[in-house]
């Protein structure tokens, strides 16, 4: 399923690949966020124009509508959207974790109410184990226990611990291997380091596909995420990929690629479309800085090779500029302003194949300079 074609001589960097059947996923890799089988304002096609290789799905919203048997009896999920590419699928968990008054976490699983109907469910790791089955995804996800930040040390460490024995379910529930997707693992152990060790050492004992690093997008702050790499990181498997769920921010996507991440997801660029921030390239260098330690050590902070502006603002009424000299060269500035100050529809479907093409831009400027041995 993986296998790594060449690492960092001077980061933890990797270029990868993992096999599915519905196509290889070079790494490192970003998944668009497609959460009830649909990209925000974009088709398949258009994804695929991207470069987009996988996207990402949620097995929660996907049971509330249109529900899994009907997914299932279409084809599944890739033949229901006419997405020909991977996908992976959340377990659900954190969509469980913020309907918070609605939900009920016991050792058996998750009872929640649809906050739109009201109608009551059950999910426990087996049933979202099935969920995604009958949704036929390459790579799905366990069914874990997310605690948000603040908590205190007791909570996270009880929800670690079932999400461990939880993992322990989902894996058993996953047989036979040849009809199931491919399952990850996922740590937790929110900011306290003795008990991220006591989830890494537990989840992969269990020997799963693939690993994610999770709660490190339940407002934590950064530096707590750059901390929690440091511990998780050394005792992730080599031969296994390594997902960062949630994240994030361009550079923390690079900064997170020089620890050995693989995978990442998150819905920066599509939501704030949606709101008209772009993502622009000022360089294409993501070795700018690499040799300075000052900057080196605030990766996480620096934006060294992109820039951020707001579309709506009254500055761009009049620019004529191209919105960006790629994908969209065609349209000027001016006229995407326009289209979102008169909340024509066109105007979010075209910030968001600018910031979706910017973040699959940015990872295959990753991997380009990966196999170059300039990152």
């Amino acid at each position: 399923m993986f296998k790594i074609l060449k690492k960092s001589s001077h980061t933890k960097a990797r270029l990868t690949k993992i096999a599915t059947s519905h196509g290889d996923i070079m790494g490192p890799f970003f998944m668009p966020i497609a959460t009830k089988g649909a990209v925000k304002n974009l088709d398949s096609a258009e994804l695929h124009s991207l470069g987009a290789q996988i996207i990402l799905a949620n097995t929660y919203h996907l049971l509330l509508a249109p529900g899994e048997k009907l997914v299932k009896k279409s084809g599944g999920l890739h033949q229901f959207m006419n997405w020909p590419r991977p996908i992976l699928t959340d377990s659900g968990g954190f969509q469980v974790f913020s309907l918070a008054n609605l939900r009920k976490v016991t050792e058996k699983g998750v009872e929640f109410a649809d906050p739109q109907s009201g109608k009551k469910y059950f999910l426990t790791p087996e049933k979202s184990i099935q969920i995604q089955k009958d949704l036929g995804v390459d790579i799905a996800m366990v069914l874990d226990e997310v605690i948000g930040y603040p908590a205190t040390k007791n909570k996270v460490k009880e929800a670690m611990e079932r999400t461990t024995r939880w993992a322990k379910r989902c894996k058993e529930s996953s047989q036979p291997k040849a009809h199931s997707p491919k399952l990850f693992g996922i740590i937790q152990g929110g900011i306290y380091k003795d008990l991220r060790l006591q989830s890494v050492k537990e989840i992969t004992a269990l020997n799963f596909d693939g690993y994610a690093i999770g709660g490190v997008a339940v407002d934590e702050p950064r530096e707590k995420m750059k901390q929690i790499l440091n511990w998780v990181m050394p005792h992730l498997p080599e031969n296994k990929p390594r997902y960062l769920m949630g994240l994030g921010k361009p550079e923390e996507i690079v900064a997170a690629v020089k620890q050995g991440i693989d995978m990442f997801d998150c819905v920066i660029p599509t939501r704030e479309a949606r709101h008209g921030r772009l993502y622009l390239w000022k360089t294409k260098n993501l070795e700018l800085g690499t040799k300075n330690k000052q900057v080196q050590s605030s990766l996480f902070k620096v934006q060294s090779f992109y820039k951020t502006i707001n579309i709506t603002n009254a500055k761009y009424k009049s620019d004529l500029s191209p919105i960006n000299n790629t994908n969209l060269k065609q349209y000027s500035k001016a006229y995407l302003h326009h289209l979102l100050k008169t909340n024509e529809p066109l105007g979010m479907r075209l910030a968001t194949l600018n910031n979706l093409n910017f973040y699959l831009s940015l990872m295959s400027e990753i991997r380009q300079a990966i196999k170059r041995g300039r990152l």
